[in-house]
């Protein structure tokens, strides 16, 4: 099933102003295994057909049989990085310099995983009487990756990567908002050797996503996306007891203590909540600041937020580009209007440029004088909205930080060593940060604790959510029966 996908220029509004770009006309690209509109059961069962024949030839490789591929694959998209951040501009409406960032990072994680796929191994165990048992860590089978807008290519290759890695195949549906550069991904990997529909590209909303959760031969699903639709994932899966790993929302506390680096803490404010124009489920949006420094940090705060460049997000000097929808805009801005004290931005912004005045732009907020029960300190604003509280004391700080049904990061900004440890150990938080923020290595684990997700994405342990462990005892002498 491969066909080609028009020009995203007729789409939405891109190259238009509707997504925030000025230029670039996208050539006809071919999708593997996919489709130019919404696919269902008909293309998904080809889908998953395609990937379980895939799977079976794919997972009888050595690992470093599968790892060369990867590798090969990682060398591709190193080669097209450009190209590729220059789509998912289009695609995202972020800024080109996150956008190489975000290449770079699914480049790495492809070579990390690429690099683990020839470790996978079990364990020895020796028994009496010369008898002995072994474990084998064995590939689950046909896996289901569901992605969200705010990070496309990304994603697709942090789930993708660790599959693959582990003899899996995947059928991917990326957000049908940003429906592009997975199929960049399956290209890549088709071009670095991968057998025919080991990596599929699906396009579709919840219908779709529903037909793949349900699907008799998917053997995992892995969803990045909001809390509720993770649920209903989890619903769904739950029907074929599949086992699921889920990345959801996050309302994270970030905690800076008056021996703070103020500037270092405003820089790290900053990157907790304005990468990709805030929409990102991990930012610390509840910004904690201890009351003897809070003048200083807000001013110095404030007049960073300000000088922030707003615009073509393929101009090298932007450092903001448009939010992902119109419906997304309205929604981060009604959130801004509900009462809280507005120190800056919030407001639509309409560039000078008139190619882009269509575009869903905002300046950047900050909102001072938060209390806990404020709609933006309690909601997930999924934006370039901050709002700063203050604080007194060390329990007080924990205390409202982790009150909260959401756990997917925390950060704290101090001097004392012992402090930021012991803070740390009492966070409800599966990703925290010491004097920094939003740093996402993909050695190191990322998901969350208590409503923002089940498993885990980058770093070793991952190998555990796409693999099963098979135990095999093996007897040596004569059957000692109890008949």
């Amino acid at each position: 099933a491969t066909t080609s996908l028009l020009s995203l220029s007729n789409r939405k509004g891109v190259g238009k102003g509707g997504r925030g770009c000025s230029r670039l006309q996208l050539k006809g690209i071919f999708l593997i295994n996919s489709c130019p509109s919404l696919c269902g059961a008909d293309e998904v069962n080809q889908a998953v057909k395609a990937a379980k024949s895939a799977f079976g030839y794919w997972s009888k490789m050595s690992g470093m049989e599968r790892a060369r591929i990867m590798i090969d694959a990682a060398h591709i998209i190193e080669n097209r990085r450009e190209e590729i951040a220059e789509m998912e501009v289009v695609n995202n409406g972020k800024s080109i310099t996150e956008a190489r960032l975000d290449v770079d990072s699914a480049r790495l994680c492809i070579e990390y995983y690429a690099g683990l796929a020839s470790t996978l191994a079990g364990q020895h165990v020796q028994l009496a009487g010369g008898s002995f048992a072994y474990t084998r860590r064995e590939p689950l089978g046909v896996c289901a990756g569901i992605g969200a807008w705010n990070y496309p290519f990304q994603i697709a290759a942090w789930k993708s990567a660790p599959a693959l890695a582990c003899g899996n195949s995947m059928v991917f549906k990326p957000s049908p908002v940003t429906p592009v550069t997975a199929v960049l991904l399956a290209e890549i990997y088709a071009k670095a050797g991968a057998p025919e529909g080991l990596f599929n590209v699906v396009q579709g909303g919840q219908e779709t996503g529903s037909l793949l959760c349900h699907h008799p031969d998917v053997a995992k699903v892995s969803f990045t996306g909001s809390v509720p639709t993770g649920q209903k994932i989890m619903e769904m899966a739950s029907k074929g007891i599949k086992p699921v790993t889920l990345e959801l929302g996050g309302k994270s506390p970030l905690i800076i203590f008056e021996d703070s680096d103020v500037e270092n803490a405003v820089k790290g404010a900053l990157m907790a909540n304005f990468l990709s124009q805030g929409q990102v489920c991990s930012n610390g949006t509840r910004v904690f600041v201890q009351k003897d420094i809070l003048p200083e940090f807000v001013d110095e705060v404030v007049k960073r937020t300000r000088a922030i460049s707003i615009g073509d997000p393929l101009l090298e000097s932007t450092r903001m580009g448009a939010l992902v929808s119109r419906l997304h805009l309205d929604k981060v801005l009604f959130h801004v209007q509900q009462g809280a004290k507005v120190l800056c931005g919030g407001e639509p912004f309409v560039p000078s440029d008139p190619k882009l005045r269509g575009g869903y732009y905002m300046s950047p907020c900050v909102l001072g004088d938060c209390t806990d029960d404020m709609t933006c300190v309690k909601e997930e604003i999924f934006g370039p909205v901050m709002s700063v509280l203050s604080f007194e004391t060390e329990e007080e700080a924990l205390r409202r930080a982790n009150d909260t049904t959401l756990g997917l990061a925390a950060g704290v900004f101090t001097r004392d060593v012992k402090r930021a440890h012991r803070v740390v150990e009492h966070l409800k938080a599966g990703s925290c940060f010491i004097n920094n923020y939003n740093v996402t290595p993909v050695e190191v684990p990322f998901g969350g604790f208590k409503m923002s997700g089940i498993g885990r994405e980058n770093g070793q342990v991952t190998i555990e959510f796409y693999s099963q462990m098979k135990t095999v005892f093996v007897e040596m002498g004569d059957v000692d029966s109890l008949f």
